[in-house]
């Protein structure tokens, strides 16, 4: 039986048919910009990786780029199940339901050590996988060193989506914020002494990678666990009281709602997994043009995606507590603002591509000359890339709200390999238009995606999403 019980709103916490559209975009805009930050500095800790086994020399940062390959797409719908627990959050947070909080956050910890646990036997099998596909073998012996030890992060990783969900639901952005950026400064720290051997640790080159990724992955953890259990705000919930006692019904509820996210999430990786591969067919230029105007892309995406789930929790919120308007102005605020953003990331694809593209090769050394004109068309691009690609992971984040994705899941499967992967093989290879003609199909597959999604948030009241929980 529930216990509902009143709870004390932070600042920026009034749904927004309380006080309209102006407190609606206050509230948003609170609630994401530290999740953007946040989500801009989750990036450097992968940057710092390759950095860092960069200066050891090709071969290795080719293995720990082989095995982060592999260890991705695995984490990566690990994170969409386990990101279930935010709307669910937010949810019991909108009907003012605490029992509903604790057994939510307590059942994602168990479906982030069940996930690494199944994931962990899978992902040491890398040796065998990647003999299959013909991978150098000195170099698949090197990633094995890195995910024989880089495999343990699945389960404090993971554990932090839970916790992580948890505060977003609460409006404590801030400290995740907080807790990423120092997760930053510590794995970088931690990779120098230990890949390098500096200040009397032991030289470990790639494992000293690994283990600094692990570490890192522990402290933000624990940082964040101690927060959510000594903070007066959130120890109230007591998340880990019984841990040990199931509570199967929301366990299923969690992966009836996260298995779509993660498959979805997986869809489109395997869309630009394909592109890339796609890019290597046609040569060295390509592929370097297609690097640098995915890095600028990504890099952009980053405020769409700090604001869809800043969506997901405002959406989740007004849906918990019946308020169709609040779900209406929330849902469409976080368009508004991440359409806008990528409005402005286009223009200046636009208009100074080619200033963009020279930060990444030298523009001085003739032998570059192909790639940056590659990368400055593909940019062009991108800059209309941007405008789909934001609407349809505000969409997306928004419908999560109202615990809807199995059939935005099939939405993403349909527009990314239905659509946007035939139609960049065809205009890159049958038509001719190679590197333009794949960003071409990858922009189709997600304006296809962004439309579909925008109309389904569009019509939810008529296709019955917003039936009582």
């Amino acid at each position: 039986m529930n216990e509902p019980i009143a709870v004390a709103p932070a600042a920026a916490d009034s749904i927004a048919a309380d006080k309209g559209w102006s407190a609606e975009l206050r509230a948003t805009f609170a609630l994401a910009w530290p999740l953007v930050v946040a989500q801009l500095a989750q990036n450097a800790l992968t940057t710092t990786d390759v950095i860092m086994l960069g200066w050891l020399g090709p071969t290795y940062l080719a293995a720990g780029t082989l095995a982060t390959t592999f260890l991705m797409p695995f984490f990566l719908f690990g994170v969409g199940i386990v990101g279930a627990v935010a709307p669910l959050v937010a949810q019991a947070r909108g009907a003012r339901d605490i029992k509903a909080v604790r057994r939510v956050v307590r059942q994602g910890l168990w479906a982030a050590i069940m996930l690494a646990v199944l994931m962990i036997p899978l992902l040491l099998q890398i040796r065998p996988i990647f003999g299959l596909l013909g991978q150098d073998p000195a170099v698949t012996v090197m990633a094995e060193q890195f995910i024989q030890l880089a495999v343990w992060m699945l389960f404090p990783a993971l554990a932090i989506i839970a916790l992580r969900s948890m505060l977003s639901a609460f409006d404590a952005t801030r400290v995740i914020l907080v807790i990423t950026v120092g997760g930053v400064l510590f794995n970088a720290a931690a990779n120098y002494v230990l890949i390098f051997g500096h200040y009397g640790f032991p030289r470990l080159e790639l494992r000293g990678s690994a283990i600094a990724t692990v570490l890192t992955n522990l402290l933000m953890f624990g940082m964040m666990l101690a927060y959510v259990l000594r903070q007066r705000r959130f120890k109230r919930f007591y998340v880990l009281m019984r841990f040990w006692t199931p509570d199967w019904p929301r366990f299923r509820e969690i992966f009836r709602i996260g298995i779509p996210i993660g498959l979805t999430v997986l869809a489109e990786v395997g869309l630009f997994t394909a592109a890339a591969l796609f890019m290597g067919r046609l040569g060295t230029n390509e592929v370097a043009a297609h690097a640098i105007a995915m890095q600028c892309a990504s890099m952009a995406f980053m405020v769409p995606l700090g604001l869809g789930i800043a969506a997901t929790v405002r959406v989740g919120r007004a849906y918990g507590s019946g308020d169709l308007e609040g779900i209406r102005k929330a849902g469409w605020t976080a368009f508004m603002l991440g359409t806008g953003f990528m409005a402005l990331s286009c223009t200046l694809f636009l208009t100074i591509g080619p200033l963009i593209v020279s930060w990444f090769l030298d523009p001085r050394a003739p032998e570059n000359a192909n790639a940056l004109a590659l990368a400055a068309s593909f940019l062009v691009i991108a800059g209309i890339f941007q405008l789909v690609d934001g609407a349809q992971v505000v969409a997306a984040h928004a419908l999560r709200g109202l615990s809807d994705t199995k059939v935005p899941m099939l939405f993403a499967i349909l527009g990314y390999w239905v659509v946007g992967l035939p139609i960049a093989y065809a205009l890159g290879f049958v038509v001719g238009w190679r590197g333009v003609g794949i960003w071409i199909g990858l922009a189709s597959g997600l304006a296809f995606v962004a439309v579909v999604l925008v109309a389904r948030f569009a019509m939810r009241q008529r296709l019955g999403l917003l039936r009582p929980r």
